[in-house]
């Protein structure tokens, strides 16, 4: 019998049964790959993170992260958050102090983590997306439209697909009304996402709840398995960008988005963006441990 440690964690979170749950699997590379997808369909959360030891030079560890559909996805979004936070939290950093400056080996990149700490209490995880790009915008939004259960002009033109590691369609709806009417018809607006090279769908307005934010959102990610997400890290970085890049954010500072509403997980994430680069933040609360007898 083989003993497999787990343990939860709520991304983007202050409090328990907030953000978005993770689960997050230590000491994994001993698990072939077919193991750690069951493992992440017997978890059931939107994203299993397993810990892996780095095979690219400068890296502290190699994150592979599964959805319960059994896909695998390498963004820098809540799925590597939560595992930093984990091993910050636990101890496997060794001494915060005022903070680590660490990298993370993602797919075939390495990517820069902060781990960011005051008088040697963990304060919150930073970590580097990929290089921004504006991809392909999509080329029919009334198909588009349709796909998501809206009406056509309940969506703004020029839904675009937006990438900092992960490419996912930015689609801007008319207010925050038009995002919670959304009730997508899956396979339909799958068809939608490979017209435009997308793996999700970020809706979004630019009335947010919380007057500070930028913008309220809904993620729904049908390529991967994953009907809805309170809180999409590999979404919000590109999002943050794309409104900079069109003057609808500031280019330089933080920028907050608001996701979740419509789950009742309701989850803000901080975005900061300067020199072209996008860095994702935030804090997170671990919230459950326990073991695998397989």
């Amino acid at each position: 019998m083989t003993t497999v440690p787990f343990h939860l964690v709520d991304v983007f979170a202050d409090e328990p049964l907030a953000g978005n749950p993770l689960a997050v699997v230590p000491a994994a590379d001993g698990l072939d790959e077919a193991l750690l997808r069951r493992i992440a369909r017997e978890l059931n959360q939107s994203e299993t993170t397993f810990l892996l030891a780095p095979t690219e030079p400068g890296a502290a560890a190699r994150l592979r992260s599964f959805t319960p559909a059994g896909a695998e996805v390498s963004g820098a979004g809540h799925n590597s958050l939560g595992a930093w936070w984990w091993l910050a939290e636990s101890g496997r950093l060794g001494p915060l102090g005022d903070g680590l400056a660490l990298r993370q080996q993602l797919g075939g990149r390495v990517l820069p983590v902060a781990v960011e700490a005051r008088g040697g209490r963990l304060a919150a995880i930073g970590l580097t997306q990929g290089e921004p790009q504006a991809l392909v915008e999509h080329p029919d939004p009334a198909a588009l439209a349709a796909a998501l259960g809206l009406r056509g002009d309940d969506l703004l033109p020029g839904p675009r697909t937006v990438s900092t590691g992960a490419p996912h369609l930015m689609v801007h709806a008319r207010d925050r009304a038009a995002v919670a009417a959304a009730g997508p018809d899956a396979a339909r607006l799958l068809a939608q996402l490979r017209r435009a090279g997308a793996q999700g769908c970020y809706l979004y307005s630019l009335d947010p709840v919380d007057p500070s934010a930028a913008a309220h959102a809904r993620f729904f990610n049908p390529t991967v398995g994953l009907w809805e997400d309170p809180a999409t890290g590999s979404a919000a970085g590109p999002l943050a960008w794309h409104l900079a890049s069109r003057g609808l954010a500031p280019s330089s500072g933080e920028v907050a988005i608001e996701q979740g509403h419509a789950l009742g997980r309701p989850s803000r994430i901080a975005v900061r963006l300067a020199d072209g680069k996008v860095e994702l933040r935030g804090r997170c609360v671990t919230v459950a441990g326990g073991a695998l007898h397989l």
